[in-house]
């Protein structure tokens, strides 16, 4: 399933139950992760309800003069093949020092053993290398974009 046609049928189905098309805003659609095992991984853990959390390093906004992701939008997640997995709601945002990180956001992301000591080792190494891809460097005190959600719509 395609992300325009999981988009439509969540849209049909709020029509259905009511509500206009306009009060829903416009979603994106994005993979967690850079190698396909990852993608298709954390996709899993997100359409099971366990990955429920992540995070991602403040500083790519800043170069890609992005918005931070704000609560009440709606993304969905993909997997390797560029096949919609679900519809996720972002449900709260902070930004914290990445040597801040709680145990909570951890355990959230629901990655490997769930602990913080986990979390950052595997954001570390990924950070590392996603900023060193575009002539950045990590910091312990980098910022990092926390972000919480909750699946609306799995595939069918």
């Amino acid at each position: 399933m395609t992300a325009a046609e999981l988009w439509q049928e969540f849209l049909d189905q709020k029509q259905a139950q009511g509500y206009e098309v306009e009060d829903f805003p416009f979603y994106e659609a994005f993979q967690f992760g850079l190698e396909a095992q990852t993608i298709d991984d954390l996709a899993r853990l997100v359409k099971e309800g366990i990955k429920t959390a992540t995070a991602s390093a403040y500083p790519m906004y800043e170069l890609d003069q992005a918005p931070l992701p704000q609560t009440g939008t709606y993304s969905i997640v993909m997997d390797s093949e560029e096949q919609a997995v679900c519809l996720i709601q972002t449900t709260e945002v902070r930004t914290v020092p990445f040597n801040q990180v709680s145990e909570a956001h951890a355990y959230k992301e629901g990655e490997g053993d769930r602990s913080l000591t986990y979390w950052r080792r595997v954001h570390e190494d990924f950070f590392k290398q996603e900023l060193a891809q575009v002539g950045l460097d990590f910091s312990q005190d980098m910022p990092v974009v926390c972000e919480e959600f909750r699946v609306v719509k799995n595939s069918e």
